[in-house]
């Protein structure tokens, strides 16, 4: 049987000596779930059919406290919103389209090489990147 990645999660923050709570459970559990990228209210909607006293402060406080441990990742967009995801996926890039505000995964091999190219030229190692898209459909 496949593990349940809440769960996981859940144990990884109590050995980590975070308190888990039934409201972050409920949003672990949301979160996990979610095939797209949402924002915090959304998150709070979701999370409400799982705990109806979770409150949108609980929902703002747990998300800070999920991105520091390192199991969320806060995807702050220049559009205005943060929207959020998990961090156990493996690494991929985002478009955003700007006149709907839905986000598309995608991965790139040719991107990734250029990136490590680029960094190596300049005398680096990349430890970390992240790449955004801002795009509209073509008509």
């Amino acid at each position: 049987m496949k593990p349940d990645p809440a769960q996981e999660m859940t144990k990884a923050l109590r050995d980590g000596g975070v308190r888990v709570t039934r409201q972050r459970e409920a949003l672990l559990r949301v979160l996990t779930e979610a095939q797209d990228h949402p924002d915090a209210a959304e998150l709070h909607r979701r999370a409400r059919t799982l705990d109806d006293s979770l409150s949108l402060a609980t929902v703002y406080r747990t998300l800070s406290v999920l991105e520091r441990e390192g199991v969320v990742l806060r995807l702050a967009l220049e559009n205005g919103g943060a929207r959020y995801e998990v961090a156990d996926a493996p690494h991929h890039d985002h478009i955003v389209d700007l006149d709907t505000g839905q986000i598309t995964e995608f991965r790139s091999e040719k991107i990734e090489q250029l990136q490590r190219e680029i960094a190596a030229e300049m005398g680096y190692d990349i430890v970390h990147h992240r790449l955004e898209l801002y795009c509209r459909k073509k008509r």
